[in-house]
């Protein structure tokens, strides 16, 4: 952003603060009989845009008041997370940056697909506590309008209750990752190591220093978009077109899961051995075939299918990508001369004998704020058939190991924390 433009940003910083001190009390909520849990902290989270890569949706819910969510210069915007049960919620508070909502509504879903409105609001400059009584797993603010020239931003997003601790262990063997989009780059440090430049146009998620040359060393040096922070492995995809124009996804999950071989078999999943690079998809597809394994949908529409080429998603949806990735290691090889032999994909719910050593099914879900024609798409790798992942495990051994064995193993669904 150009220094004028800043100095414009401050200003009306000022003039928002002088108008706004009043109304800032408005919907302070009341002292509740017992001191309510942050529910929200290090939890999935969706929104319909964002400004940059610097701005992703995660930022609201990192507990961090120097970092935000930012969206696009339009109307309306939303910001949903996903508390991952149905919970009694009681407070929302909104930590709201300079371009705050002038209106927007609170809004609570069972399933992520029905909303049901159940506040709404003026925003303010600042914090701003809202009480609610409910009880639901999904909660989203949903802006209608914004009080300045740029999009709606919130430094933090923090839905506050009583955690649901009564019920049972949602028996599913899966943990997972947010990691959102770091930057592009023509590199490819699996298939083309150490040559910058030689690869079709890559977008990066989680590990900020990839490039061509990384290593296992380089990458544990580095820094991550992820949450949680402790993954400091790389990802990446071939960039996304659409109208010839680069499009990053708003939303970046990588789920690690223990589905797809028997119940005996998740018990003896392995964590990814440091350093081990997987290559799931085919970028030199020439056409969908019975071994394209990348499907496309639309988040919220799903009438529309799945498909192995990109689809026509309604107006107001999100074009998404999903890829599993393949979770039978041969035990020998960090990788293969054709980045794919040393892995295999169960077969009959087991490993096959080449590859006896079963590890977490990586599945890679992201979704694009794009919709319509799917002629005004392209990949950097060329249709969307041709869509494929990488991945480059760089996680701390015991951190992996730990949501491995707490986790996978004795199936339980646990979050980004790694916790149950």
């Amino acid at each position: 952003m150009i220094p004028t433009i800043r100095r414009s940003r401050r200003l009306v910083t000022a003039l928002a603060v002088t108008a706004l001190t009043a109304s800032a009390l408005t919907f302070v909520a009341s002292q509740a009989s017992a001191a309510p849990e942050l529910l929200s902290q290090g939890k999935p989270v969706t929104a319909s845009s964002t400004e940059n890569g610097g701005t992703p949706a995660t930022a609201a819910v990192d507990s961090n008041a120097g970092t935000r969510w930012s969206s696009a210069a339009a109307d309306p915007q939303w910001i949903r997370v996903d508390l991952g049960s149905s919970t009694a919620i009681t407070q929302v508070t909104l930590n709201w940056e300079t371009a705050y909502a002038r209106s927007f509504q609170l809004q609570t879903s069972a399933d992520g697909n029905a909303w049901n409105t159940v506040a709404t609001a003026s925003g303010v400059l600042g914090v701003q506590n809202l009480a609610v009584s409910a009880t639901t797993r999904f909660v989203r603010v949903y802006t209608t309008a914004r009080a300045t020239q740029y999009g709606v931003s919130l430094w933090e997003f923090q839905v506050f209750g009583v955690p649901n601790t009564s019920g049972p262990i949602v028996r599913v063997a899966e943990f997972l990752a947010e990691c959102p989009y770091s930057h592009r780059l023509p590199d490819d440090p699996i298939v083309a190591p150490n040559l910058p430049g030689a690869s079709h146009m890559h977008s990066f998620f989680g590990n900020r220093t990839t490039n061509a040359r990384s290593t296992v060393e380089s990458l544990l040096a580095g820094t991550s978009t992820c949450n949680p922070g402790s993954d400091l492995s790389s990802y990446w995809v071939p960039t996304l077109y659409a109208d010839n124009q680069p499009v990053e996804p708003t939303g970046t999950t990588f789920y690690y899961l223990g589905e797809g071989v028997r119940d005996d078999v998740i018990a003896r999943i392995q964590p990814f051995p440091l350093g081990l690079r997987i290559v799931a998809g085919n970028a030199k597809a020439t056409q969908p075939d019975a071994g394209t394994i990348s499907r496309w949908s639309c988040l919220h529409a799903g009438h529309v299918g799945a498909s192995k080429d990109f689809v026509n998603c309604p107006s107001g949806t999100m074009l998404e990508s999903y890829l599993d990735f393949p979770q039978c290691w041969n035990g020998r090889d960090l990788d293969s001369a054709d980045h794919k032999s040393h892995m295999a994909y169960p077969v009959n719910a087991d490993c096959p004998s080449t590859h006896p050593v079963p590890v977490p099914k990586l599945r890679q879900v992201l979704r694009y704020p794009v919709s319509g024609d799917p002629a005004r798409f392209r990949l950097a790798s060329g249709a969307g058939f041709t869509m494929h992942g990488d991945f480059f495990n760089a996680w701390p051994v015991d951190e992996l190991a730990r949501r491995v064995r707490d986790c996978i193993n004795p199936i339980i669904k646990c979050g980004a924390d790694g916790r149950p």
